[in-house]
């Protein structure tokens, strides 16, 4: 195998690596990170959870949990939409207790 073609699988296994992260814990902020193309998914889950009291969003970024992301917080689950969310939820999760129906009395 030569050089170039070394070089190139290198490349490709990295960017690959990088694709499969996903939304990514290293950008917490998620910046250039847009769930806005979630939003019609996010509307339907909303009425969804009035009518259940079952958490249906992310409560960072309004989109669709999914339940692979989470943590117990107060002795409840709270679910994300992708990885990054829990950090920025335990950093001041006060900030989103009102999205969560499981916190509402």
């Amino acid at each position: 195998m030569n050089k170039a073609i070394k070089l190139l699988t290198v490349v490709v296994l990295i960017t690959g690596v990088y694709i499969l992260a996903g939304c990514g814990s290293e950008n917490d902020d998620h910046a250039g990170h847009d769930h806005a193309v979630h939003n019609h998914a996010a509307q339907q889950a909303e009425g969804e959870a009035a009518m259940t009291g079952e958490q249906t969003l992310c409560p960072v970024m309004d989109a669709p949990i999914n339940k692979e992301y989470f943590v117990e917080y107060k002795g409840k689950m709270v679910y994300f939409c992708c990885p990054g969310c829990e950090k920025q939820f335990l950093e001041n999760p006060e900030k989103y207790l009102h999205k969560l129906p499981q916190f509402k009395q």
